[in-house]
């Protein structure tokens, strides 16, 4: 696969770029801004672009700017945004925004090698990666919405579950339950968070409660299914 690392740490920018490497993929650019990111985009037509949240010249919001120019401007191409802390705004930006497969991962998760390759080989292959501390956050700010209200606490615990990008099956054999049972589950999590089948990823909005309130409050592991 063909990857452009956007990180202005110049470690953590060569770090990111060994492991890929060392896992068989080719990073066709690394660069430590935004300044030429879209030449370079059009110039070596990356698979997955990794881009750092908080870039120069002011280290606030030139990644998360870049991302979204990207998602507007190429939909189709895969962006993995990285961030130091687990910043809900930019999370929400990014899911709220029309484009392809996207991740939002703490940099902390680039230390588990194995994980961090498997996440950026999901978000190639089309899914949704969010770090579970940035679910965690947005499902507590999220707790007093009334449609989260509406679930029971077993619907809550595999609500939990399918955020982090678990199947069916696998939260079956985790609580215990059958694969039609935790189906029914899914079903009613939709159903009661208002999510009807035509809403696109809805294992993604019912993990963030994100339908029309999201777009007012601004925009973890794993949540590549579709359903």
């Amino acid at each position: 696969m063909r990857i452009l690392i956007c990180e202005d740490s110049v470690l953590l920018r060569e770090g990111i770029a060994r492991l890929l490497e060392h896992s068989g993929h080719e990073v066709v650019a690394a660069l430590s801004d935004t300044e030429t990111l879209a030449e370079e985009v059009e110039r070596t037509a990356p698979q997955l672009c990794i881009l750092d949240v908080r870039l120069p010249p002011t280290f606030t919001d030139e990644g998360i700017r870049a991302a979204l120019l990207l998602r507007r401007t190429r939909p189709e191409l895969p962006i993995l945004v990285l961030s130091q802390y687990v910043e809900e705004r930019y999370a929400s930006d990014l899911i709220s925004a029309s484009g392809g497969a996207f991740g939002y991962l703490l940099k902390d998760r680039v230390a588990d090698v194995t994980e961090f390759i498997g996440s950026v080989e999901q978000i190639a292959a089309g899914a949704t990666v969010l770090d579970p501390e940035v679910v965690s956050q947005l499902l507590t700010r999220r707790n007093q919405d009334q449609r989260m209200q509406r679930l029971s606490d077993r619907e809550r615990t595999v609500l939990a579950a399918l955020a982090e990008g678990k199947s069916n099956q696998t939260i079956a054999d985790m609580l215990f339950l059958s694969a039609a049972s935790v189906e029914k589950h899914v079903t009613a999590i939709f159903q009661k968070l208002e999510l009807e089948p035509e809403a696109g990823n809805r294992r993604v909005l019912a993990a963030l409660v994100h339908i029309e309130t999201h777009g007012t409050q601004g925009s973890a592991h794993q949540t590549g299914q579709q359903s």
